[in-house]
């Protein structure tokens, strides 16, 4: 599985002094980012190619509180594709130390950003997804692509 390390910082707190639900989905696809960044897939050749990522679904399971300044382990993992790679559901998993905090699960598609519309990626992308740890409940997709 693709993990990195993070810090839950001051401006990932809440009122109640534990991490906020928005900070869980922005270190989400930061760890997404950088997944595809070390696969070949830096910002800039997403713009080359003219496709983005595009999440339509965030589903946030928490189990323990995070609070200010703990180190944060978060983990990727592909947890659904369709055959053509047009859709997508990413999981990530969030720990502090070996005490599973946080699920995050996202539900997307790859987006023309010329044409506005969901397609099938690039093989470069699709050669990427393919390079992700599977989920235990990983399953297949239907397509995004009309027709």
């Amino acid at each position: 599985m693709f993990e990195k390390t993070f810090v839950a910082g001051w401006g990932d707190m809440d009122y109640n002094a534990h991490m906020r639900n928005t900070a869980y989905l922005d270190k989400a696809a930061d760890l997404r980012m950088m997944f595809f960044a070390e696969h070949g897939l830096p910002m800039s050749e997403f713009m080359r190619l003219r496709v983005g990522p595009v999440v339509m679904r965030d589903e946030i399971e928490y189990f323990r509180e995070v609070k200010l300044l703990q180190d944060l382990r978060v983990g990727l993992m592909l947890a659904g594709v369709s055959p053509d790679g047009s859709r997508f559901r990413l999981r990530n998993l969030f720990w502090v130390g070996e005490t599973l905090v946080a699920r995050v699960t996202s539900t997307g598609g790859w987006l023309d950003l010329q044409a506005r519309k969901l397609v099938a990626p690039p093989e470069l992308i699709m050669a990427a997804q393919a390079d992700m740890a599977r989920s235990e409940d990983f399953a297949e997709l239907p397509s995004s692509l009309k027709g």
